[in-house]
Formats: structure tokens, C-alpha cells, sequence
């Protein structure tokens, strides 16, 4: 063969070896992304929503367990291999519920029928007789008849305002509307000062709409909470099943150890005193019947209002409430993607299933949209998409109760996950109505999620990204610091970064926890075409790809460090002139400022460098930066958990002890500066400086994973 045939033999074969390897490369993950991004389907959310919302299904009732066979089965039918968990657990429901008014000598008494009532057309009014009464789950039971007294908001402010005007709480039925704090904390806050009973009200003020009395309008003509309207929920104090504090629960027939009624009874958890939700017409009801001085006119009703007073009385209120606690069946369902490369390693997407009533917005917006979700990445499945790290897809059960389904899945699972979660992606409530993007997240996500958002749409504002909207609020994103929904288990029990994320805002969804929250309020007034979920099931599901399928994790703390000096100085702001030193806490933040920069380095480098590896050194490399990318957050925790509140591990990001839901940085030192400044004793001045450092040890030690190296 002459040297010129040869050359041009060679150059062909060399083109075919290459279009060879072209046509063999993998599809990058890039490209499947992408895909995920156009297959969203308006009438898919729709459709499950509607299915999801057909009958109330709260937790432990055969609604609810049909609910979960839904779930379950629209999973299997996408070939996933699914699983139910099921866990025997204590739930609360009303067995006598009972309220009555008597304004004076000679006027007649006024009993509350404490219904919600159905309108003319409702599709759901036959299956609003299945709707539980109205309650709050682990009341205290008994019967009181004693005077009232106002407490607006039930904040402990509102009873030192109380005691200011010489207005003795005790042995007295507290009436307090709804606020800024949830209805545990209001209870929790009512027995301290001394009250018998509590009655909390959804004011029109603050869910009855715009308007003078007698011109309002509401649903299901306008979004707003109609007259008799009533907010239910919960009021045990802690997080997952009552009996089984600290260790996982078991089902049915099982052994496990539990606490006795007896011993929950004593419990500082318990809410200890009889407490019922009403509405708002009950509510001005009783306040008809009130005397006293005349409110502060921020205690004040909406337009039109009866002028409230603080009472004692005359109006004497006559409660009883008798609860039936049991243990019940609850169920979480799974469904599991197993990763080709990193089958050990978890992306972990959830929401809860169970529902006070309809549960259209809270949670089942959340159901829809994760279900969407799923369908999408079957379609790429079938494009030939695995992910690179496992994705596992959780319905939980009994969230509304005590957040029970993940948080005994995570307390059984607890050294499995600690050893092996990347991060844990959580949506309650998908939709709420208009407003933008909402998320919270542990801030090694903040870039992550920037970066979706600006991939994604505005379903409100085609012409502009999720990303617009979301940097205009201040800040752009929270943090998961609250106990309010199933996130908690994860970030704040083992340390698994975390998001939760909704569009729209809270404000916008008036009909929380009560009858209305069914899918023709959804279809009105949440999103009536469905392109929000579909938006929010996108840039969930793109956060969740990039986590499974990017070769080294996009986490980056250094907006996590940055976030830390931030919160240190409002901290040490709420103590000035304090006898204790912060100089350990600034130390230990340099020190993860340090070790983030360095890691980031560490990351840019690799992926520069990425063909001048050999397979093996890049594999074990890219193992163990996402090994620490992985574990840092979980150092921010500590064994023995916040002063009176061992669940709570997190150093960093915990739910107040003033409000559950309330968002507190350094909590355990926060408590402390609270406790100090009350005292002034040199022994809280010592706690607290223990306190600063406990918070300072917890940084030094995520600070020592980023940076890789052993002292």
C-alpha cells in the first residue's frame, strides 16, 4: 500500500473510531435536564389533585389509607419499585366536643353549634359529613365554666399586657385569635399564665377579607375564610409519635417500647388544659359578651367589628372537650430510582400525604406536583436516563399530627441516612396562589437553587425566570429553621442539608386547616390553570437532577459562612454590654470561612483537570470531596441536643422555643441571652458563655470536615 493510500486509510479509520465513539458517548446529564424541563403537564397535576381531593383523609382513617394506595399505585404504574412503611402510632381525634356562652344574669345562653358550613353548589357537601369536627389533636380533656378574658395574638407580650392592666389569667377560658405563632405555642402560652381552657378564633381582621362587616364576600366567591370557617391543627409539642420520644415507633404487633398515657399525661409536650379552634363569627359572638377595659386598638377587629374588650368576663364560657387518643396505623410509601454510578448515595424528595379536610393547597398540591414529577423522569427513563445517585420519592403520613411519618422513618433510618443522604428536598404545600418562588433551604442549596430558578419560566410572568421574582424578596431565601413540616427530622434530628419550597404566599391562603381547602378553592384561586405546579415540580425536580447527577455535589458553603457572620452579629446585637465573650464563635466561622474557600478551590480544579486524571485517582478524588461536601452538615449537630429540647441537634438552625415555627439562628444561644438577661445571675451569664461555646464547637467541626484533614 503506497504511504498516500495509507495516510488516507488511516485518516478514515481514525474518523470512523471517532464518530464511533460519538455515537457511543452517554448522553450528558445536561441533556436529560433539559428534557425534564418540557415535560410538564398542566392536566396531570390537575388530575391528581382532583383524585387526591376527592374525600377529607386524616391521618389513621380509611380515606387516608386509600389515599396512600393512590400514591402508591401512580408510582408502581411509572415501574418504579415501590414499598409501603407502615408504623403503629398514638393519634388524636374528638370523641365530645361542647361550647356555650352565657353573656349575664337573665340573658340567654348562646350554644355554639361549632359546624362549618357547606355553601349552595358545594360538589363536596356530601363528603363534608366525613370531615372530623373541629378539634385540636392531643387536647387536654375536661369541662371549665369561668369568665373570659381577650388575649389578642396569645403571645407571651399579650399577657404581660394583661397583667399591666391588672387582668388575672388564672382559672379563667382565654379566647385569642390567630397570628403570628401556632396554636401550640398560643395554648402552651395560655396554660403558663394560669388559664383553665383556651378558645383560638380565625379573626376577620385577618382571614375574612377586605370590607366592612356585612359587604365581605368570601368563598367560594372570593378566596377569603368564610364566617364560619375554622383553623384546626395540633398541639403536641414535640415531633413525630408521642409514645416513642427519641426512638423509632413500630407496627402494629410489633414490640417497641412506649411511653404510658400516664406518663405523656405529666408531659411538659402535652398541652395540659382543655383548648377548641372556633370561627370568627363565634369569636366576635363572645366578644359581644365581653366587659372590661377596651382593647389597645392593635387588639382591635376588623371594620365593623364589635369593640373588643379584655374582660374578665361578665361573659362566662362553658367548654368541655373529651378526646380519644389511640394508637393507629399510619403508612409513608416509597418509591426508589437506584443510581448506576453512586447506588449508595440519596436524593431524597418528599411530601406528606394526610390531610385535616380536603387538603387541595396543604399538602396535595405538594402530592400533585411529586407525582408529576415522577411521571417526567419515567419518560426519561425510558429516553435512557439513570441517575448517577439514587433518588428515593417519599409520601409521608400523619404530618399534620406531630410530623409522625418522616420522623420515624428518619429516627429508624437515622445512621443509614446520616452515612449516606446528600440532601433531603421537601414540598408541604406546592401552591399557595400568586407571589413567586419561596424556598428555605440550608445555605450550602442558596446557589443551587439561584441557578434552577433561573432554568424555570414565571408561570405568572412568561417573559421572565423563577430567578427575577425570587431576588427581589429580602432574602431571597429563608432558612429551615422551624418545625413546621416534615424537613425537620432531616436538618435539625441528623444534619441532612435541607429545602422546602412553595410558590406563592402564605397570606394568599386564608382557608388554611379548614373545610374550604378542596380543589374548587384551587381551581378559583390557587392556580386555576395549574401552571404553578407545574413551575414548582420543575425547578424541584431540576434541583433534585443536578443533586443526583452531577459528578461532584453542587453544594457551596461558602454562602453558608457568609450567612453565619451575618446571624452572629444579630446574636451578639441582642446582648450588648453582656459579661461573656464571642471572639470562640467569630474564631470558628473564620475557620469555615477558610475551609469553603478551599474546597471550592479544590472542586475548580478537579473539574478543570478532568481529562488529565487516570479513572481510578479521579473516582477516589471526586469520592471524597462530595464525602465532605456530604458530611459537614452533619457536624453542625451535637449528641445531647438543645437545653431542654435533646430532638433538636442542630447547632445552628432550629425552631424557636418561644414558636415552633418561628426561624432562630444559634438557638441554643439565643435561649440563653433570653434566660440571662431574665436572671442576671452569674450562673446564666456562665450557661450562656457555655452556650457560645457549644455553637462555636459545632462550626470548628464542620469547618475540620470541609477542610479533609486530620489536627
Amino acid at each position: 500500500m503506497g504511504r498516500r493510500r495509507y495516510l488516507t486509510f488511516l485518516a478514515i479509520a481514525m474518523a470512523l473510531v471517532a464518530s464511533y465513539h460519538l455515537l457511543q458517548a452517554p448522553t450528558p446529564p445536561s441533556r436529560y435536564h433539559a428534557l425534564f424541563l418540557t415535560l410538564g403537564s398542566n392536566s396531570s397535576a390537575s388530575a391528581h389533585l382532583r383524585a387526591l381531593t376527592l374525600r377529607p383523609h386524616v391521618a389513621g382513617t380509611e380515606a387516608n389509607a386509600a389515599a396512600a394506595e393512590y400514591v402508591r399505585a401512580a408510582l408502581a404504574s411509572l415501574s418504579f419499585p415501590t414499598r409501603v412503611t407502615p408504623y403503629s402510632v398514638l393519634l388524636s381525634y374528638p370523641a365530645h366536643r361542647s361550647l356555650s356562652l352565657s353573656a349575664g344574669p337573665g340573658l340567654p345562653n348562646n350554644v355554639f353549634s361549632l359546624v362549618q358550613e357547606t355553601y349552595p353548589g358545594d360538589p363536596y357537601a356530601a363528603a363534608a359529613a366525613e370531615v372530623i369536627p373541629t378539634y385540636f389533636a392531643y387536647s387536654g380533656s375536661g369541662s371549665v365554666a369561668a369568665e373570659a378574658v381577650y388575649a389578642n395574638y396569645g403571645e407571651k407580650s399579650d399577657y404581660a399586657y394583661l397583667a399591666s392592666q391588672g387582668v388575672d389569667v388564672a382559672g379563667k377560658v382565654v379566647l385569642a385569635r390567630y397570628g403570628d405563632i401556632h396554636c401550640e405555642d398560643m395554648v402552651r402560652n395560655a396554660r403558663a399564665a394560669g388559664a383553665a381552657a383556651a378558645l383560638i378564633y380565625t379573626d376577620a381582621k385577618d382571614f375574612g377579607g377586605p370590607g366592612a362587616k356585612g359587604k365581605r364576600k368570601w368563598f367560594p366567591d372570593t378566596r377569603w375564610l368564610p364566617p364560619s370557617g375554622v383553623q384546626v391543627g395540633t398541639l403536641y409539642y414535640g415531633n413525630g409519635d408521642p409514645t416513642t420520644p427519641m426512638w423509632p415507633s413500630c407496627a402494629a404487633g410489633e414490640d417497641c417500647e412506649r411511653l404510658s398515657m400516664d406518663e405523656l399525661d405529666g408531659s411538659e409536650a402535652m398541652p395540659g388544659i382543655p383548648a377548641l379552634p372556633i370561627s370568627g363569627r363565634d369569636g366576635e359572638t363572645i366578644q359581644k359578651a365581653m366587659g372590661g377595659g377596651v382593647a389597645p386598638p392593635e387588639w382591635q377587629g376588623a371594620e365593623g367589628a364589635p369593640v373588643y374588650r379584655i374582660g374578665p368576663g361578665p361573659a362566662v364560657l362553658n367548654l368541655t372537650y373529651i378526646g380519644n387518643e389511640t394508637l393507629a396505623t399510619i403508612e409513608n410509601v416509597f418509591a426508589v430510582i437506584e443510581g448506576r454510578e453512586e447506588p449508595d448515595r440519596y436524593v431524597i424528595i418528599g411530601n406528606h400525604r394526610d390531610a385535616w379536610t380536603f387538603g387541595a393547597v396543604d399538602p396535595n398540591s405538594g402530592t400533585a406536583a411529586m407525582l408529576e414529577i415522577a411521571e417526567r423522569l419515567s419518560k426519561l427513563e425510558k429516553k435512557g436516563w439513570r441517575p448517577r445517585r439514587t433518588i428515593i420519592v417519599c409520601s409521608w403520613d400523619a404530618e399534620e399530627f406531630a410530623l409522625i411519618g418522616s420522623t420515624e422513618w428518619a429516627e429508624e433510618n437515622m445512621d443509614i441516612l446520616g452515612s449516606r443522604a446528600i440532601a433531603y428536598l421537601n414540598v408541604d404545600i406546592s401552591v399557595f396562589g400568586p407571589g413567586g418562588l419561596m424556598p428555605r433551604a440550608t445555605p450550602q442549596l442558596d446557589e443551587l437553587i439561584k441557578e434552577a430558578s433561573r432554568m424555570v419560566p414565571d408561570p405568572d410572568d412568561p417573559s421572565h425566570t423563577l430567578y427575577d421574582a425570587l431576588i427581589r424578596n429580602d432574602p431571597p431565601i429563608t432558612r429551615v429553621a422551624g418545625a413546621g413540616t416534615d424537613f425537620a427530622a432531616f436538618v435539625q434530628y441528623i444534619g441532612i442539608p435541607s429545602l422546602d419550597m412553595s410558590y406563592g404566599l402564605f397570606s394568599e391562603y386564608p382557608v388554611y386547616h379548614s373545610l374550604y381547602d378542596d380543589y374548587v378553592w384551587m381551581e378559583r384561586f390557587g392556580d386555576p390553570l395549574f401552571h404553578r405546579h407545574v413551575a414548582l415540580a420543575s425547578v424541584w425536580g431540576l434541583i433534585a437532577l443536578r443533586l443526583a447527577d452531577d459528578e461532584i455535589i453542587p453544594f457551596n458553603y461558602v454562602p453558608y459562612a457568609s450567612e453565619l457572620v451575618e446571624s452572629s452579629k444579630v446574636v451578639e446585637d441582642g446582648c450588648p454590654g453582656c459579661p461573656v465573650s464571642f471572639s470562640p464563635l467569630h474564631k470558628s466561622i473564620k475557620q469555615l470561612e477558610k475551609a469553603a474557600t478551599k474546597i471550592v478551590t479544590e472542586k475548580t480544579m478537579l473539574q478543570s483537570q478532568k481529562w488529565g486524571l487516570n479513572t481510578r485517582e479521579r473516582t477516589l478524588k471526586v469520592r471524597e470531596i462530595n464525602d465532605r461536601l456530604m458530611m459537614a452538615e452533619r457536624a453542625f449537630t451535637n449528641r445531647e441536643g438543645l437545653v431542654g429540647r435533646p430532638w433538636y441537634k442542630h447547632m445552628i438552625y432550629a425552631s424557636s422555643d418561644q414558636d415552633d415555627w418561628g426561624t432562630k439562628a444559634f438557638p441554643g444561644i439565643v435561649s440563653a441571652i433570653a434566660n440571662a438577661n431574665k436572671l442576671n445571675t452569674s450562673e446564666s451569664w456562665r450557661v450562656l458563655q457555655h452556650e457560645i461555646y457549644r455553637g462555636a464547637r459545632a462550626v470548628s467541626k464542620a469547618s475540620a470536615v470541609l477542610d479533609g484533614r486530620l489536627t
